[in-house]
């Protein structure tokens, strides 16, 4: 029984230090790979700890495996934007201009049940009072309203009420996000004359550029620039 309580202890311990190591993200926040890897670690804590037959090795050894594999691909997936669409997908427009984009439904297998249950979740009982609903990589959906149905502020009482504007990535981490350029109407030309106007040299000294629906630009520099 003692030696069973022990186990128990230091596989509980050590489960915990792994799963701090990987981030303080909730559970329905996790990327699809770090899903995986808490899964795995906890099936793998289990068996050494419902069996006193196998050594604690065999339990601990897959587990900082699996922690080494974890930080080395969120290394990579901070320097490469293709790996982490590959590992965590990218953002899907589920609503655009209070209409609905029915392929790109059916691309996620995201049924109009799911869609009304998400819009009612957020607070809204109708489609018509949706500006904008973005379906994140952690599979939760940002909903936006149309300008009349936005949230009553101290601002909104003394001016008409706005479309909110959604920030379309331009630059990640010094890297062109091409596939954006035809959502957001810039071309190249307009994006390297807003990065010169910004005192910055090339696209690499850009942390992160993105523009709203009215094509206004807001740039923010690496911290490591001289």
């Amino acid at each position: 029984m003692g030696i069973s309580f022990i186990r128990t202890i230091i596989l509980y311990s050590f489960v915990i230090f792994a799963v701090r190591i990987m981030g303080k993200r909730q559970i329905g926040e996790l990327q699809p790979s770090e899903f995986v890897v808490t899964i795995l670690i906890s099936e793998l804590a289990a068996i050494p700890m419902q069996d006193l037959g196998i050594p604690l090795s065999n339990g601990i050894i897959p587990i900082l495996t699996l922690l080494a594999c974890e930080l080395l691909l969120s290394t990579i997936m901070l320097k490469s934007i293709k790996i982490r669409d590959l590992f965590s997908g990218r953002p899907s427009i589920i609503i655009q201009n209070g209409v609905i984009k029915q392929k790109e439904m059916k691309k996620l297998r995201y049924t109009i049940d799911d869609l009304m249950e998400e819009l009612r979740i957020a607070g809204y009982t109708t489609i018509e009072e949706v500006d904008t609903a973005i379906m994140e990589t952690n599979g939760k959906l940002s909903v936006f309203p149309k300008g009349k149905y936005s949230p009553l502020t101290p601002e909104s009482m003394s001016l008409p009420g706005k479309d909110k504007c959604i920030p379309i990535p331009l630059i990640v981490d010094g890297r062109l996000i091409e596939s954006n350029f035809t959502l957001a109407k810039l071309g190249i030309d307009e994006i390297k004359s807003s990065i010169k106007s910004n005192n910055l040299n090339t696209i690499k000294d850009v942390f992160f550029m993105y523009c709203d629906n009215n094509k206004k630009i807001t740039l923010i520099r690496k911290d490591d620039l001289s």
